[in-house]
C-alpha cells in the first residue's frame, strides 16, 4: 500500500439507527401490506413482516455520509484526493462499521521551477498576413445577394430542398428545405456540392453519391441518392476599404487604409503573444513538472478524467448533443473517450500539485482583507453579489485558493523569463 492510503474504521450507532428509521419511511411508501393502507403499516409489524435487513441497502446509502463527515471531523489533516473507496465491515439492527480506502494527496518533491531556460517569443507579424486579415474582414462583412439569371459558382450559396435515401429509405436527418449552403465550404459530404456547380434556379438534380470511409459507423461507406431542387442563388458582395468599412468594423478613428493595416497588426500581434505566452507557460510548467518527483496514484487520475468528461458532458449539451449521441456519430466508446482523456488528467494533475508546491515554496499568503476585496471584485465581474459567489463556490477559500494558484504561477513565468 503506497504512502498516501490509508484505512479507516467507522463504527454508527445512533446515526445507523437514524438511518434505518428513514429507509423505514421509504420502505412503508412502496409496499402494501394486508390490513393497513400503503405507507401506514407500523414499523414494528413492517420489520415482523419484511425483516430489518430489507432495510439496509437504503439505510447505508443515508449512512455513507454521515460516517464520512465522521471520518473528516475525527481525522482534520486529512485531505482526500479523490473519492474514497467504502466497504461495510459490519452491519446489525443496532450498529454498522464502514471501512474507508482513502488517497491523500501524494508527496511531491519539487524541483527546480526557475532559471529553466525557457524564453518567451515575440511575436512578428509580416505585411502578408495583415492583407490576409483584411481580406478575411471584407468576407466577414460580405452581404448574400440574390443571383438573377445565373448559374451556381464555387463561393455562391444556394438555398436548397433536399432529400437524402440508403438502400431506398428516407435517410433519417438527411432532409431539409431551403436550406442555404455555401458552395466549397466542404460542409456537405464530397460530391454534393461539387454536383450543384453549373446548375440554376428551378434546375432538379439527383446526386448519387457515396458517405467516406471517415463517416460514422453506420453509413460510412455506403451509397446515397440526394434529390436536390435549388430554390434560389445567391452571390457574396464584398465591400470596398473605404470610411463605412472602417466604422462596421467599429474602428472609429481609422480614416485610411495603412490606418486600418496598423490597427489589424496591432490586433494580430496581441492574438499571437497570447498565444505564444500560452505556449511559454505550458512549456515552464512541463519542465518543472519533470523536475519534481511525484507518484500519482491512478485513482486520482481517474476522479480528474471523471470530471473532465462531465465538463465536455456539459459542452456537447451546449451543441444539443448528449454522450450517447456522440458515441453514435464518432463510433468511440465510454472507454475509448475516457482513455483518450489520461494524458490531459495525468498533466493537469501534476500541474496542479507542482503550483501547490512552488505556492508552499514561497510562503504566499492573503490576508482576510485581501481574500474579501478580491472576492467583491469577481462578483462584480460576474454581475451577482459577493455572497451568492460564496455560495455558489461553497467557501470563500476557494477565493483564496485561486489567489493562491495565480500567484504561483505568475512566479514561475516571471523566474524563467
Amino acid at each position: 500500500m503506497k504512502k498516501n492510503v490509508q484505512e479507516f474504521e467507522i463504527k454508527l450507532d445512533k446515526e445507523w439507527k437514524d438511518a434505518l428509521d428513514k429507509a423505514y419511511k421509504k420502505k412503508v411508501k412502496e409496499v402494501k401490506v394486508d390490513g393497513f393502507r400503503k405507507g401506514t403499516c407500523p414499523k414494528e409489524m413492517f420489520i415482523k413482516k419484511f425483516g430489518i435487513e430489507s432495510l439496509y441497502m437504503d439505510a447505508v446509502d443515508v449512512a455513507i455520509a454521515d460516517a464520512y463527515k465522521k471520518l473528516l471531523a475525527e481525522n482534520k489533516d486529512l485531505t482526500p484526493a479523490a473519492e474514497p473507496k467504502v466497504d461495510v465491515t459490519g452491519i446489525s439492527d443496532s450498529n454498522i462499521i464502514f471501512k474507508f480506502t482513502v488517497i491523500s494527496k501524494p508527496e511531491v518533491k519539487l524541483g527546480e521551477y526557475k532559471n529553466l531556460g525557457i524564453k518567451l517569443e515575440k511575436a512578428k507579424v509580416t505585411d502578408e498576413e495583415v492583407d490576409n486579415e483584411i481580406k478575411a474582414l471584407q468576407d466577414q462583412m460580405a452581404d448574400l445577394a440574390t443571383k438573377d439569371g445565373g448559374k451556381v459558382e464555387n463561393g455562391d450559396t444556394a438555398v436548397i430542398d433536399f432529400k437524402g435515401y440508403v438502400d431506398g429509405e428516407l435517410l433519417e436527418g438527411g432532409s431539409a428545405e431551403n436550406y442555404s449552403l455555401e458552395i466549397g465550404s466542404n460542409s456537405f459530404i464530397p460530391g454534393f456540392e461539387e454536383g450543384l456547380v453549373g446548375k440554376k434556379v428551378g434546375d432538379e438534380v439527383t446526386l448519387d453519391l457515396t458517405f467516406p470511409a471517415e463517416y460514422v459507423e453506420n453509413l460510412k461507406n455506403k451509397p446515397v441518392k440526394f434529390e436536390v431542387k435549388i430554390n434560389e442563388v445567391k452571390t457574396r458582395i464584398v465591400p470596398e476599404i473605404n470610411e463605412d468599412f472602417f466604422k462596421d468594423l467599429g474602428y472609429e478613428e481609422v480614416k485610411t487604409l495603412e490606418d486600418l493595416k496598423k490597427e489589424v497588426k496591432k490586433y494580430l500581434a496581441e492574438e499571437k503573444n497570447k498565444k505564444l505566452e500560452d505556449e511559454y507557460i505550458d512549456k515552464c510548467l512541463e519542465k518543472a513538472a519533470d523536475n519534481m518527483e511525484v507518484e500519482i496514484n491512478e485513482e486520482i487520475i481517474d476522479e480528474e478524467v471523471h470530471h473532465m468528461m462531465h465538463q465536455y458532458e456539459e459542452q456537447l449539451k451546449m451543441q444539443g448533443l448528449d454522450l450517447e449521441k456522440f458515441y453514435e456519430l464518432t463510433g468511440q466508446t465510454h472507454e475509448d473517450l475516457h482513455k483518450n482523456m489520461e494524458g490531459e488528467a495525468t498533466k493537469r494533475v501534476k500541474y496542479r500539485y507542482l503550483i501547490e508546491e512552488v505556492a508552499k515554496a514561497e510562503k504566499i499568503e492573503f490576508t482576510d482583507k485581501e481574500v474579501e476585496a478580491k472576492a467583491k471584485e469577481m462578483a462584480e465581474n460576474y454581475g451577482i453579489t459577493v455572497e451568492e459567489l460564496i455560495k455558489a463556490y461553497g467557501t470563500i477559500d476557494v477565493v483564496k485558493y485561486d489567489m493562491t494558484m495565480h500567484r504561483a504561477l505568475e512566479i514561475i513565468k516571471e523566474g524563467n523569463k
